[in-house]
């Protein structure tokens, strides 16, 4: 599917091309070089995490085509045993982390700057509702809405179709959007890249709850994660 950047859209995200005069400065107290970038999974640790509904597939079709909306709300229901605490990173979606409103909370207006944050419901009929559970989740699915070309298309992996998966992504340093805690390519709209500094506030807050997979570095005795795009 080929993805039309301005699309039929009000909320169509904007492709953002930075040029050689370098990125904005992160916030303060981010960390500035060696620059990298993650992806972010939730743990495989006995937490219970969110499976999302049909709005999964409504969020991919815009993030291909700028067509439609963004959803107003995510349905969702808990996956995992009754006795296992609630994630507060509770989504491997590449393109959809979901995150507790607490931690939402904590970080919001660095997140604000990238996206939006949109509430979970939990679906109706699905399954018996465990100890806690309400019809309006206490999570959210943070959308990013920043598009940003700052790929090195030239060192980089071809994407593949459909979705335009990058397997080795190599990134532009002064193109890279170090002042956003999180972006997507036009590449490959259905994944989120995160920067370092909020992947390292994200560890901090969630501990052995969130697994961080390296995508890129400049630091040359890094290795990327050999299978960034997993489960």
């Amino acid at each position: 599917m080929t993805r039309d950047p301005h699309g039929d859209s009000p909320h169509a995200p904007t492709v953002t091309r930075t040029g050689t005069d370098g990125a904005a400065a992160p916030p303060p107290g981010a960390p500035r070089a060696p620059l990298a970038t993650y992806r972010l999974l939730a743990s495989l640790g006995d937490f219970r995490t969110l499976r999302l509904d049909d709005s999964l597939v409504r969020l991919k079709r815009w993030e291909f085509t700028g067509a439609g909306e963004i959803p107003e709300v995510f349905g969702a229901e808990w996956v995992g045993e009754e006795h296992w605490p609630a994630s507060e990173f509770a989504s491997s979606y590449p393109d959809a982390p979901v995150l507790s409103a607490r931690v939402a909370g904590l970080l919001r207006e660095e997140l604000l700057s990238a996206g939006r944050l949109v509430p979970v419901r939990r679906v109706r009929g699905a399954g018996p509702r465990k100890p806690g559970d309400a019809a309006e989740l206490d999570h959210v699915v943070y959308v990013v809405e920043k598009v940003v070309d700052c790929l090195d298309p030239a060192r980089s992996s071809a994407p593949r179709p459909p979705t335009g998966e990058i397997e080795r992504a190599v990134f532009r340093p002064d193109a890279l959007p170090v002042e956003l805690p999180a972006f997507r390519l036009p590449q490959f709209p259905v994944a989120v890249y995160w920067n370092a500094w909020a992947v390292d506030r994200l560890r901090a807050l969630l501990g052995p709850q969130v697994e961080a997979r390296l995508a890129w570095s400049q630091d040359p005795a890094a290795r990327p994660h050999p299978n960034l795009w997993g489960v």
